[in-house]
């Protein structure tokens, strides 16, 4: 039987009275990450059971606009590349890179 290994992510949210995130930290002691400040998150995880995803998305009330936006490029991107990894569809992939561009254009993120 080959030997296995359990991976633990945590992730801590300190809220405000009005329940707001005022803070965000993850750890990943496995990818050398340990209590790492973060103004925004996104987690999705499928549901196979109801054929559905769940997400969180958590942002602190200080994150500025202008970095959800790059951030959120950003995370489109990498979903393309994601998608291309698990499926190998170069044709959607491509399609969802021309969007990345477009969404970078429109909000004036291209270097």
């Amino acid at each position: 039987m080959a030997n296995t290994h359990t991976s633990k992510i945590e992730l801590q949210v300190e809220l405000d009275e009005n329940r707001i995130p005022e803070k965000l930290s993850w750890t990943a002691q496995d990818g050398g990450v340990e209590n790492a400040e973060a103004k925004a998150m996104l987690l999705s995880v499928w549901d196979s059971k109801a054929q559905e995803s769940l997400r969180i998305d958590l942002w602190t009330k200080d994150m500025p606009v202008d970095e959800m936006k790059v951030f959120f490029h950003q995370t489109l991107v990498a979903m393309s590349n994601t998608f291309h990894r698990a499926t190998q569809d170069e044709k959607m992939t491509a399609t969802m890179k021309d969007f990345c561009d477009y969404f970078a254009e429109k909000l004036e993120l291209k270097k």
